[in-house]
């Protein structure tokens, strides 16, 4: 059975970072109009749900980037799940700015999550209904539990590609795939997706391979979950990265193309 404390600061604290990640959401949606708005002359000839997903991903870029850099900072800065630190076992630690992460995260996922059902499947595909689902799913149990929170950190690091994905569809909505900056981005999203989606999930297993003990100890639901949905995930990593690399030959060749057009002429 899930041991679940709701100490005082829990109470507060977690609902408190729930809202807070559905309320940044909302704020940053309007922002990233106003701005588009006033800045960005392609944004006029954007159509209605183009508009949408425009300001959608504004908020999606913003919590990858966040996420991103509080998991690296946990995992890899603070000594939280340092092997030499003093604090237990590592399947066990936790601190306040992990449940914080978790809560603003459960926010973003909702609110995102609430935008695809209404515009489905404008903004998304059912992959898109899973992947929100399994990441919930796997956040909240970490949450309520107080257990594998660097596991699941390094599953939120995974948003560190979001930015990029996400420059190249504002680069194609905006006419710009023939610039050198969408082939840019096209490479250093190859790179980061290899790095952070398939390197690290191999790390993540070999990690978890060498502390099976640790992870043997978890509450029944949450060793049978930490055994099927991180695995989930790396499957749709793997498809993503399988699209992306033929997306990025697909690119090299156009720009190798448009070169020897450029020479010839």
């Amino acid at each position: 059975m899930m041991d679940v404390s709701f100490g005082p600061e829990e109470q507060v604290l977690w609902p408190a970072s729930v809202l807070a990640g559905v309320a940044m959401c909302a704020v940053v949606y309007e922002i990233t109009r106003q701005v588009s708005y006033r800045c960005f002359k392609c944004y006029d000839g954007l159509s209605p749900m183009q508009k949408v997903e425009w300001n959608n991903r504004g908020f999606s870029t913003f919590h990858a980037l966040v996420a991103a850099a509080v998991s690296f900072y946990l995992v890899m800065i603070s000594g939280l799940f340092h092997e030499d630190a003093n604090n237990g076992i590592i399947i066990d630690r936790k601190s306040w700015l992990s449940d914080s992460m978790f809560g603003v995260s459960i926010g973003y996922f909702l609110a995102d999550l609430a935008m695809i059902l209404r515009y489905f499947p404008s903004l998304g595909g059912k992959e898109f209904l899973l992947h929100h689902g399994l990441s919930m799913y796997a956040i909240c149990l970490a949450l309520f539990s107080g257990k594998a929170h660097m596991y699941i950190l390094m599953v939120l690091f995974t948003e560190a590609t979001t930015p990029f994905v996400n420059l190249r569809w504002y680069l194609d909505v905006a006419g710009q795939k023939t610039r050198s900056l969408y082939l840019y981005n096209g490479l250093a999203l190859f790179a980061r997706w290899l790095v952070a989606r398939i390197i690290l999930f191999v790390y993540f297993f070999s990690h978890m391979y060498f502390h099976f003990d640790q992870v043997k100890s978890i509450f029944a639901l949450g060793f049978y979950s930490i055994m099927t949905v991180p695995p989930t995930l790396a499957v749709m990593n793997v498809f993503w990265f399988w699209k992306i690399s033929k997306g990025m030959v697909k690119t090299l060749c156009m720009s190798k193309t448009h070169a020897g057009n450029g020479k010839t002429d």
